[in-house]
């Protein structure tokens, strides 16, 4: 995609005419950081791209600044707000769920917080499950928990009865805490209820562990993964040089990016084999994973394996013939595969070998968040209530350029961001571990 040509323009429901309540007196210090929807963070900072663009005649794309107005488009004292988990569990979703209902509480005055149970079921009937009442009580110790208090699950709900749901509980604004499957179902949840006339803003909280949503820099939970993910590889190290001959094998989250891998492999540098999805490696073969690593054991006495749980999906038949509840395709378990093919093969060698395997991921996936992630959960959680409470919509909040911005869901949905093969981060990753290509051609 043409960064410059990009639509970054974000829709509203009205015009924000109620002056904020940050222009209160006791909050003149926050009114100072008042931001304007012209205030823009340019897409592309390449000056070759930027030059480019000005000969011909092309303004460079920019996204809205994500922070407060001096306007507002919803009266607090009336506003009732729902919010909603979906998806996979990921460090930092009960820290999200904080910042939100503190921010709408202390800095707006909104007394009508519902936390809507297990996902978009929470909004249909016949699921039976209840409406939690968020208040700052409640959540006030949230922060060191894992998981997520509202729970969540997979699997697509009908939009209508969605919506059905939230015209009958009067909410002006849903927020909706989920990865790519959850801001597809946002942004038609914000269609129907355009379509319906209704004036209900639908605010995006991007929720990926993998790092992989498009044009987000950065997600929350993935530094926390990255973090936890370095003591699997510390121990893997330690165990493979305990024995003769000692293998140690990681499986680290990353369906179809890259990202947790590569960024591990270069935080703990003791990897000498790291595989994603986005790079395509033999395994039989002189150029291949098994004979690189024979001669690793060879030369050192032992070695570390990492692999990203979408890689070498090519090596199974029926790779991507079964789906979840969330039209995810089913990825089959390359740890286990790798683990059962490397002693087969050293096996039919003659050659002994110790191989430890660690897949941490569920545990990853249901800490708490690290410092990091929880402070960064924070800006997200209180620019995702500012948006909001101004009568934007169909947006979600994003980190580009070191800055927190309104991201239309129009650019991210369905499309995913991955390793560039070619990348800096692949390529230092290749220096770091010494692997080669992996390939016989």
């Amino acid at each position: 995609m043409e960064l410059n040509s990009v639509d970054t323009k974000i829709q509203t429901i009205g015009e924000a005419k109620i002056s904020s309540p940050l222009l209160d007196e006791r909050s003149a210090v926050l009114a100072q950081s008042f931001v304007s929807d012209d205030d823009g963070i340019l897409l592309n900072l390449r000056l070759n791209d930027i030059h480019k663009a000005r000969e011909e005649g092309q303004p460079s794309a920019t996204f809205e600044l994500a922070g407060p107005r001096e306007n507002i488009f919803f009266d607090p004292s009336k506003l009732r707000c729902a919010m909603v988990t979906c998806g996979g569990l990921c460090p930092g979703l009960n820290d999200i769920i904080r910042s939100i209902v503190l921010t709408l509480h202390y800095l707006y005055g909104v007394r009508n917080i519902y936390g809507i149970k297990y996902g978009l079921q929470g909004f249909i009937p016949g699921y039976g499950h209840d409406v939690i009442d968020l208040n700052p009580g409640l959540v006030g110790n949230i922060l060191n928990v894992g998981g997520s208090i509202l729970g969540s699950s997979r699997g697509a709900q009908d939009i209508g009865e969605i919506v059905d749901s939230m015209e009958r509980m009067n909410i002006g604004i849903l927020f909706m805490i989920g990865g790519d499957g959850t801001l597809m179902a946002a942004s038609k949840i914000a269609d129907s209820i355009a379509e319906r006339g209704l004036k209900i803003s639908v605010i995006g909280i991007p929720k990926t562990i993998d790092n992989d949503i498009y044009l987000v820099a950065r997600s929350f939970g993935f530094d926390t993964a990255v973090e936890v993910a370095t003591q699997a590889i510390r121990a893997a190290h330690i165990e493979a040089e305990g024995y003769p001959n000692g293998i140690g094998l990681i499986k680290l989250m990353g369906r179809h990016s890259g990202f947790i891998a590569a960024t591990a492999t270069l935080a703990q540098q003791d990897v000498n084999f790291t595989l994603i999805p986005e790079v395509d490696f033999d395994l039989e073969g002189p150029g291949g994973v098994f004979s690189t690593l024979e001669k690793r054991l060879a030369a050192r006495g032992h070695a570390v394996i990492v692999a990203a749980e979408g890689a070498g999906q090519k090596y199974f038949e029926d790779a991507g013939s079964e789906r979840d509840a969330s039209g995810n395709i089913k990825l089959k378990d390359i740890g286990l595969f790798l683990r059962n093919k490397i002693n087969t093969y050293f096996n039919d060698k003659g050659i002994d070998v110790s191989l430890k395997y660690i897949d941490p991921s569920y545990m990853i996936r249901s800490l708490p968040a690290n410092p990091n992630d929880s402070v960064f959960c924070g800006f997200l959680g209180r620019d995702a209530v500012h948006a909001g409470i101004t009568g934007k919509t169909k947006l979600l909040i994003g980190h580009w350029n070191n800055n927190f911005v309104h991201v239309p869901m129009s650019l991210t949905a369905g499309k995913r961001k991955r390793v560039v093969p070619y990348g800096k981060l692949w390529s230092t990753v290749i220096e770091t571990t010494g692997q080669g290509s992996l390939k016989n051609n």
